[in-house]
């Protein structure tokens, strides 16, 4: 039987790192348990859809008169394209170091962000919470906080930010009808396939009018990195071809190794 999928596929990146370490990725499909399976009544058989996420953090030196708060950051989880992600998402659920006074905020509307001051870093999970009609449980996400660029040698700015984000992309396959309904036709999502048969959409749960969720217009749009699937592949494939001359050159040195260790053997005996 056909399952209902969410699939997520990411990496990290940010400005002015390797190749090998902006394509640590894996691909994740997350299937329905048998036991939470919902019952294939309702969903539209033949069809997927993409919806491609970035999430991430960008982070703001305050400068050396900076009392405890060395830099103001702002987490989020927008569209790949900047479109309006509420017409998935109904709340995303961050949560903080338990430093902070509330360290789990809730975020209903979007765009999906939050912004705080301090010091250090730290993990911060991101729990995406799908509207009914999707018919899909919450999507958890992890990114690591970043202040501080890898490289020491360059020079801390209060100009420029540390930017970390990785891309995502939530695939429904089979999505139910009402969901399904709302974004065929949306800029947010890609649909691949067609119905197996005719559809007759029933009307979506709530308003889901296009209210400036979106953030094309966002303060933060010059700092926020470009994803295409096209540079991903270009830079899985240099980040494969650099694990694997590491890889000849371990197992070269390992001979040399071992040739010497059996010589020292040998003259000891």
């Amino acid at each position: 039987m056909s399952q209902a999928v969410v699939g997520k596929k990411y990496g990290i990146e940010q400005t002015e790192v390797s190749a090998i370490q902006r394509m640590q990725r894996v691909k994740i499909a997350r299937l329905v348990d048998d036991n939470d399976k919902k019952p294939m009544v309702g969903r539209v058989k033949g069809v997927e859809v993409t919806i491609p996420i970035v999430y991430g953090s960008i982070a703001f030196w305050l400068g050396k008169k900076a009392a405890e708060s060395t830099h103001k950051w702002t987490t989020y989880v927008r569209s790949a394209n900047n479109e309006d992600l509420s017409v998935l998402i109904k709340k995303v659920v961050f949560q903080l170091h338990p430093s902070f006074e509330k360290p789990t905020r809730t975020v209903e509307a979007a765009p999906f962000e939050l912004s705080e001051s301090g010091w250090g870093e730290f993990e911060i999970g991101i729990t995406l919470h799908f509207h009914p009609d999707v018919g899909e449980k919450p999507l958890e996400l992890f990114h690591h906080l970043k202040l501080y660029a890898d490289d020491e040698s360059i020079p801390q700015t209060t100009k420029k930010p540390v930017v970390v984000e990785s891309y995502d992309e939530i695939v429904l396959s089979e999505p139910m009808e009402a969901s399904f309904g709302r974004l065929r036709n949306h800029p947010v999502a890609r649909v691949i396939g067609s119905p197996a048969s005719p559809l007759v959409l029933p009307a979506a749960e709530g308003s889901f009018e296009r209210n400036g969720g979106d953030t094309k217009d966002h303060s933060l749009l010059q700092w926020f990195m470009k994803h295409s699937e096209a540079e991903d592949l270009n830079l899985l494939a240099t980040a494969r071809q650099q694990v694997c001359a590491a890889a000849a050159k371990l197992k070269k040195d390992l001979g040399v190794l071992e040739t010497e260790i059996s010589r020292i053997k040998a003259t000891t005996h």
